[in-house]
């Protein structure tokens, strides 16, 4: 696979997608957990409860692993996304971009006015971070089993 198709997977997976899988670590061990996110580029955006296990090992160690996939049965079919990276907490401009990019993925989340009340009440003690991967692979066994495509990094919404 050319490097500009693997890209244009990648970019379409990433859009396609909603759950990402994060892998954190800290004083209690590695953990792993689901996020919902939306990204510009090559960064991932998630909100979270600071008080998360995921979030209180960012806050001591902000390296991080994560996949993103479906749920295959068979094995020629699997694809999906794994990179390394580094995630902080964000805020100001950045927290703002990743509202509005969040609410045009998650349209409750854009649109606060008309959500549920219990939804309202939870993103009220959330906090807003980014991913930014350092190392990110395409898998996709449909070009063979194990195929999988490195890409270069950062790279951004756009056609190349």
């Amino acid at each position: 696979m050319e490097d500009n198709q693997a890209l244009q997977r990648v970019r379409g997976y990433l859009r396609d997608h909603r759950v990402a899988t994060l892998a954190s670590c800290g004083d209690q061990g590695p953990w792993a957990a689901a996020v919902f996110y939306a990204n510009r580029g090559s960064t991932l955006y998630f909100l979270s409860a600071p008080k998360s296990r995921h979030c209180l090992n960012l806050a001591h160690n902000p390296q991080v692993a994560v996949t993103i996939q479906e749920d295959y049965s068979d094995w020629l079919e699997i694809k999906g996304i794994q990179f390394e990276g580094v995630a902080l907490e964000i805020s100001g401009a950045e927290e703002a971009l990743a509202r509005r990019l969040y609410g045009q993925k998650f349209p409750v989340v854009g649109l606060l006015a008309q959500a549920p009340a219990a939804i309202v009440k939870a993103l009220a003690k959330v906090r807003w971070y980014r991913i930014d991967p350092t190392r990110l692979y395409f898998v996709d066994n449909s070009l063979g089993l194990g195929s999988r495509e490195e890409i270069g990094l950062p790279f951004s919404d756009l056609e190349d």
